[in-house]
């Protein structure tokens, strides 16, 4: 993550964007903070601000109570909005432990080939305090309200989108087709893709 506006502006970029937002409950009774990959904008934040706006505007919110994260992954482009590996570290590591204790689930939506190799092979080893195990993959939406509860989540209508078309296009799940439209609707490339998602 890198900045080229002003930290008081990347701070109102995160309030503006509502990447960040708590509201709703899973099936447990826990409170949701969604969080939507799409619209962190990482190019323009630096790691340091997005720990202030979580530390001022987020976990006072989720109190001492227990909580999980649904994570929509839907629409991420490792170029634009993925902060990266250490990034992610150090935004999880900055995490008080009263509140990373309180932590019961992370749903991982629409993950792509990419991010389940990459937390299956390193992902215990980057986050401590046993985050890997409350990682649950939920690739469609209908299998989110197995975990959470439907009318209290807000969910895109990017993301309903891409559902139906992982319907039309299941290869897409194992990352073996694209979703890129320019290479699945010209007829001289091939639309099976290795195509970085993570």
């Amino acid at each position: 993550m890198s900045s080229q506006i002003s930290e008081a502006d990347q701070e109102l970029l995160l309030h503006k964007l509502d990447i960040f937002k708590i509201r709703g409950k899973d099936k447990q009774g826990h409170k949701i903070l969604r969080i939507i990959g799409k619209f962190f904008p990482a190019r323009l934040l630096i790691v340091e601000v997005v720990k202030k706006y979580l530390d001022e505007h987020i976990f006072p919110r989720l109190g001492k109570r227990r909580f999980s994260v649904l994570y929509v992954h839907t629409g991420v482009q490792r170029s634009d909005n993925l902060p990266g590996i250490s990034g992610l570290r150090w935004i999880y590591e900055a995490i008080p432990i009263n509140v990373r204790d309180n932590l019961q689930a992370v749903y991982f939506l629409h993950p792509g080939l990419q991010a389940r190799l990459f937390l299956a092979t390193f992902g215990r080893f980057l986050f401590s305090g046993g985050l890997y195990g409350k990682l649950r993959y939920v690739s469609r939406v209908d299998y989110l309200w197995e975990h959470v509860k439907r009318k209290e989540v807000e969910i895109p209508e990017f993301v309903y989108d891409h559902d139906e078309d992982l319907e039309y296009r299941p290869m897409m799940d194992y990352g073996l087709e694209s979703d890129h439209p320019r290479v699945s609707l010209s007829p001289s490339v091939s639309s099976y893709s290795m195509r970085c998602i993570l």
